[in-house]
């Protein structure tokens, strides 16, 4: 439709004049399509569309593990930006490189769009006459999934725009932002509905779909970041006591594609990715395998891009088993032993990561998932909100020495005090979650990134200057050119 009336307005200009008065269609399909039981899914579908959109960049690791202290890019501009923090509100370097599918205007557009049309489910979907216990789990999933979306809008951009309505009218798409607090708060009502029609889990649970149990410890996470202590515990310990879900004997069965059947009795929820031909995938097997592809047992398709620190594989106890989710040589295509200082030409300390290993790739399209909730995440949440409550008390050493006695670590030494014990959960967290989009997060929530960030360097970025501004990602000018109802985040204006 747009294309005529610009092709109608440029004839009238040669003519000498034009009136362009447009009326948004954009509304025309939804209104029409919710009808039957089919179009319910298909509309479930499609929200979780931006869900693989976003994950399959995936910008969500890429811009928080790249900004945090354990791993790094190879220096490619348009990634290096993060790392340096030379980011600016057009993402310039993302879009003039071709990696604005990694950038935080990606997570901004693909969040909104999966709201959108998990608004359109909401609003929708409950009056289609169809199985009513199906068609309550459809919309269910809606509030779990418009949740997320603003969960990972908050903690990326901090106040931004709460949309609990489908547009229909070019001023709805026009949304002001809402304060954080008011942010949390839509997340915390839409968790609830969530969890009032969502099924505890079992085997019957297509993968991929939230259970009762996984919109609870969303609950208890967002509630850990907005400082909800006892809603933080309470939702942690709903998940922890429902004995659905358990930490396996060993950390190596949660990650990769061999092991993706038996890790999902920890694996809460993750995005599904997948091999086959038309299936949804990310590109980040590639990213953490070996050059040129040299690693059969990372996959068919590596290009050495991401490595971890020197300096975060120190740190581990080297009797600790998820140390052995890194390695520091690996075995190439002729059956040779690389060593470390040949795994890269940009450094003699490259560091390689083995969480997404799949040596059955379909080229670079891998069968191995990404962890976004795990039972091991829950235990720690409840470790800390409990220290924050009532200090480092029995109850919050236990939480915290399921996870290390998975690791193979002795429990965590007695007698700590409440700020000591909490920078202990921090630490147990950045072991256990490394590489997947959690520890710069973990560092901004608490307002550490300041002093923590600065020692993260090495001789790839030996400098790292950050600002207080950088705890949160600018808002994308474009967005900002698009809705005149909002503004730039104070600090970055």
């Amino acid at each position: 439709m747009k294309k005529y009336v610009f092709s109608a307005c440029i004839l009238l200009f040669a003519l000498g004049s034009c009136q362009l008065n447009e009326t948004v269609y954009s509304s025309i399909a939804e209104n029409n399509f919710y009808k039957t039981a089919s179009d319910a899914e298909a509309g479930l579908t499609a929200v979780y569309g931006a869900l693989g959109d976003l994950y399959s960049g995936p910008s969500p690791l890429m811009i928080a593990d790249f900004s945090a202290d354990q791993v790094y890019p190879r220096p490619v501009v348009g990634r290096n930006t993060y790392t340096l923090y030379s980011y600016d509100p057009n993402y310039t370097t993302a879009k003039s490189f071709g990696r604005a599918f990694e950038s935080p205007l990606d997570v901004w557009q693909n969040c909104y769009r999966g709201i959108e049309r998990a608004n359109w489910v909401i609003d929708r979907v409950p009056s289609i006459a169809m199985e009513t216990a199906r068609r309550d789990q459809i919309v269910a999933e809606a509030y779990f999934l418009r949740a997320f979306f603003h969960w990972m809008l908050a903690k990326n951009f901090g106040s931004v725009p709460v949309k609990t309505n489908p547009t229909l009218s070019e001023a709805d798409a026009y949304t002001p932002k809402s304060e954080l607090t008011d942010v949390y708060t839509q997340i915390y009502s839409d968790l609830e509905k969530a969890e009032a029609a969502l099924p505890s889990y079992s085997a019957a649970i297509p993968t991929g779909r939230p259970s009762l149990e996984v919109a609870a410890a969303l609950h208890a996470k967002a509630a850990l970041y907005d400082q909800k202590w006892p809603v933080a515990l309470q939702k942690a310990q709903e998940v922890i006591n429902s004995g659905k879900y358990k930490l396996l004997p060993d950390v190596q069965q949660v990650y990769g594609a061999a092991n993706e059947q038996v890790g999902r009795a920890e694996n809460m929820w993750a995005f599904e990715s997948e091999s086959v031909s038309g299936g949804r995938s990310s590109q980040i097997m590639s990213l953490y395998g070996p050059r040129n592809s040299d690693g059969p047992a990372y996959g068919k398709s590596s290009f050495g891009s991401i490595f971890a620190y020197q300096a975060f594989f120190d740190s581990f106890e080297a009797n600790d088993k998820r140390r052995q989710l890194l390695d520091t040589t690996y075995i190439n295509v002729q059956g040779k032993v690389v060593h470390q200082k040949d795994i890269t030409p940009v450094t003699t300390q490259g560091v390689l990561v083995k969480k997404y290993q799949d040596p059955n790739s379909n080229g670079g399209s891998a069968a191995a998932n990404i962890p976004i909730l795990r039972l091991a995440d829950v235990y720690l949440i409840a470790a800390e909100a409990e220290a924050h409550l009532n200090g480092a008390t029995t109850t919050a050493y236990q939480y915290i020495n399921e996870v290390r006695a998975r690791a193979g670590l002795d429990d965590l030494p007695e007698g700590l005090s409440q700020d000591a014990f909490i920078d202990a959960v921090l630490q147990e967290r950045s072991w256990e979650f490394f590489a997947e989009g959690d520890r710069w997060y973990d560092l901004t929530r608490t307002n550490k990134f300041l002093t923590v960030i600065p020692a993260a360097v090495n001789s790839v970025f030996p400098v790292r200057t950050l600002l207080a501004k950088h705890k949160y990602f600018p808002i994308p000018q474009d967005e900002i050119n698009a809705n005149p109802r909002i503004e730039q985040n104070p600090d970055w204006k």
